[in-house]
């Protein structure tokens, strides 16, 4: 009878403790790269998925610079609301939860990092208006403290929930700090510092937390661990949402239709152009963007192709190479939607020198073939020595690059004598006996 009791309470336990029941798997997601549309729909599904699944957690392997902050809000709701552990872990070693990611890390509800990792500097980017801190007193732009109020008080909130540090998590926004996995776990930041996935399920097992309000034990140390995998279309528009791409392709679909324009029928360069711009533009559709900064950079690829055509002494040049570079840096310049930006010296200077070499190619080209003497038309034929068929007692025919001329001549040339062509009057060559037999 004792043992019929303790059956029928362990299955009461099992049944009626969330978090209790037999931890059968833990599923894994992994993010490398900045947090956008693509990458978001990929976590939210993933929480869905373990949800579905009975997962005894959802662990997040996190390694990004950042990314835009309405994408950063809705994981953060999904995840606050999330009927299922979800554990963050900043790996591998030389990892880094940047901006958006710090904010992702605090909102989990275990936060860890690897050795060698770090986290912070949550700063809304604004290219040219001051940061945070001291010196922001004063012509600061009021679009970047609009952004860094929203953020400082949506970090702020998710520390609170999460019970971690809210002095620094604030602090990290305000004023970009930034700290290595060591002092974040000093601090109160994270919870767990692990080599490796399986220490990190070691260390975490039977911690207790809050999943929608109820109290959660973790069951996860030797846990089968299931990859979720990015489908093929998430990783092509998770490629599509990054800054630096998106500013390639319109520069590569600028020069392709340029190419293609200038030489018609060559067909390749076009199509490729087409594609390229296509997919630019796409990247915008996912991206918030600047229209001033849009319109700065594909004018600056106008005025270098301008200045095949005019000649400016390289004026032209130089400014198309500045509002390449300046539009560029500004392209994503929305500090209320975005923290992330185009690489200037990685990706934008590169480019600019390739688009500097490229125009500087066309420029020498042009310039070599109009130093060339012509090479068609009937213009050509003047110089030339032909055959003439016919007597010319002043006209006749003659025979020349192939084809029968309707020829005069100042003196008379017997016919198969050598003439050379002096002049050309609509359909009819003028000629003269050829002083040398060399055709």
């Amino acid at each position: 009878m004792n043992r019929t009791a303790r059956a029928f309470a362990l299955l009461l336990w099992v049944l009626f403790t969330p978090g209790a029941a037999l931890a059968a798997h833990v599923n894994v997601a992994t993010i490398s790269g900045t947090i956008n549309p693509a990458s978001v729909d990929y976590l939210i599904e993933a929480i869905a998925q373990s949800e579905r699944d009975g997962a005894a957690a959802l662990l997040i392997e996190l390694d990004t610079p950042g990314g835009l902050l309405a994408s950063t809000k809705d994981l953060i709701q999904a995840m606050l609301g999330a009927g299922v552990p979800v554990v963050v872990y900043v790996a591998p070693a030389g990892a880094w939860a940047g901006s958006a990611g710090t904010f992702i890390t605090l909102a989990g509800h275990v936060a860890a990092m690897a050795p060698g990792t770090s986290i912070g500097a949550a700063h809304p980017v604004a290219i040219g208006a001051p940061g945070g801190g001291e010196g922001a007193k004063q012509g600061r732009d009021y679009a970047a403290e609009k952004a860094e109020n929203f953020a400082a008080a949506f970090i702020e909130s998710i520390a609170k929930e999460r019970k971690r540090n809210v002095k620094w998590a604030v602090k990290a926004v305000r004023d970009s700090v930034a700290i290595p996995q060591d002092e974040a776990l000093r601090l109160g930041v994270i919870d767990v510092v692990a080599a490796d996935r399986a220490e990190l399920l070691t260390r975490i097992e039977g911690r207790e937390t809050q999943v929608r309000g109820a109290q959660w034990k973790l069951a996860v140390a030797g846990a089968e661990v299931r990859p979720i995998e990015m489908s093929w279309l998430t990783r092509i528009l998770d490629v599509l949402a990054t800054p630096d791409i998106a500013v390639l392709l319109l520069m590569a679909g600028a020069l392709g239709l340029y190419v293609e324009f200038t030489t018609p029928g060559v067909i390749l360069p076009g199509v490729a152009g087409v594609i390229c711009l296509l997919l630019g533009f796409f990247s915008l559709q996912i991206l918030p963007f600047s229209w001033f900064g849009l319109v700065l950079l594909l004018g600056g690829i106008a005025l270098i192709v301008a200045e095949v055509f005019v000649a400016s002494f390289g004026l032209l040049f130089v400014l198309g190479i500045a509002c390449f570079l300046i539009g560029g840096a500004r392209l994503f310049d929305r500090p209320e939607l975005s923290d992330v930006n185009v690489s200037f010296w990685p990706v934008l200077v590169p480019a600019a020198a390739a688009v500097a070499l490229f125009g500087g190619l066309i420029v020498l080209a042009v310039g070599r073939s109009l130093a060339r003497p012509a090479q068609s038309g009937v213009g050509e034929l003047v110089g030339m020595v032909g055959t003439a068929s016919t007597a010319l007692e002043p006209e006749g025919t003659i025979f020349v690059r192939g084809e029968y001329w309707a020829a005069r001549s100042e003196r008379p040339v017997a016919p198969g004598a050598r003439v050379e062509i002096t002049a050309v009057e609509g359909l009819r060559l003028r000629v003269r006996p050829a002083a040398t037999a060399v055709q």
